[in-house]
């Protein structure tokens, strides 16, 4: 099993998320970055939708008590097994009684850990995904303690470290122009691209609010509607906030564009005063931007089996 040494900052268990239950006010929850889920468990020819550990900002330290493979991708928080260094996108093998340490970085925010065959979980509506507004899901529907164990299937077989490139994390986010654009002030949509933004430390797992130099306040109000994470909300002060993974199923602000699906995992990265720049893009460039990151994986998955 994995013991819950140090929690850190905030350390929760995640998939790919919670989908099809919106329509009863269940919010998504799951990886802000589910590529990274994905890609972990690739590396260890785990079905990707097992639920990793989504390690938020470090400082944490885990304990292997029995023999295991493992995988870290996401942002690089300076782990160390055992005081060696280790890198995310990389398979590792650690024998009981190993520690598993993260640091903090000034660039990165999110790291994952998947072990081999996946911690022992009970699915709550189709997820594992913790669920940290409503307490459900998860390790006890809650963040990780100290104390914690997650129990998992010992390794039999030490296998090879192998790593893989992953896609880069950019300042550059590429959003479609919203519905409720027609409803604002002229030009707000562009004045909203033409600058860049910080992130404001209110931000969290529901979303990341965003200020910068020109604020694009407003006085229109619209019918509250269903909203998901990648929308990009313009309350009346006029600082955007960018929807995630924890946040409501409906809203009242007005939409003033939504990021793609593809770059929504850029925001797992991003930490307080951090710097991002919205890219305007097609429905078609979007598709293909998902598209690109399917095909990533699938060669991926492809190069390591033709090399085992």
């Amino acid at each position: 099993m994995l013991k819950v040494n140090k929690s850190g900052v905030m350390a929760s268990i995640q998939d790919i998320g919670r989908f099809g239950y919106r329509h009863f006010g269940v919010c998504r929850s799951g990886a802000l970055d589910p590529f990274a889920v994905c890609l972990a468990n690739s590396l260890l020819d785990n079905p990707v939708h097992k639920a990793v550990i989504e390690i938020t900002i470090g400082l944490a330290e885990f304990e292997f008590t029995s023999a295991c493979n493992f995988a870290l991708t996401g942002g690089c928080l300076n782990a160390k097994l055992n005081d060696q260094a280790i890198y995310p996108g990389w398979r590792y093998y650690a024998s009981a009684g190993d520690i598993l340490t993260f640091g903090t970085s000034a660039h990165a925010q999110r790291a994952y850990l998947s072990v081999e065959g996946g911690f022992e979980l009970t699915p709550v509506m189709d997820s594992c995904a913790t669920d940290l507004q409503s307490h459900f899901g998860g390790f006890q529907g809650r963040a990780l303690n100290a104390g914690d164990t997650l129990n998992y299937y010992p390794s039999s077989v030490k296998l090879n470290t192998i790593g893989v490139k992953q896609p880069p994390y950019s300042q550059q986010v590429r959003v479609l122009k919203g519905p409720h654009c027609d409803k604002l002030p002229d030009n707000t949509f562009e004045r909203l691209i033409e600058q860049s933004w910080r992130v404001s430390e209110l931000s969290n797992r529901m979303g990341s609010r965003l200020t910068g130099d020109d604020l694009l306040s407003h006085n229109v109000s619209i019918s509250t509607q269903a909203v998901h994470p990648g929308v990009v909300q313009l309350p009346p002060s006029g600082e955007p906030i960018v929807l995630l993974n924890d946040c409501q199923t409906t809203g009242g602000y007005p939409i003033i564009a939504s990021v793609i699906d593809a770059d929504l995992r850029l925001f797992s990265q991003f930490g307080a005063n951090q710097k991002c720049q919205f890219i305007p893009c097609t429905l078609e460039d979007a598709r293909k931007a998902s598209d690109k990151l399917s095909a990533h994986l699938a060669q991926f998955s492809l190069a390591k089996n033709n090399n085992n």
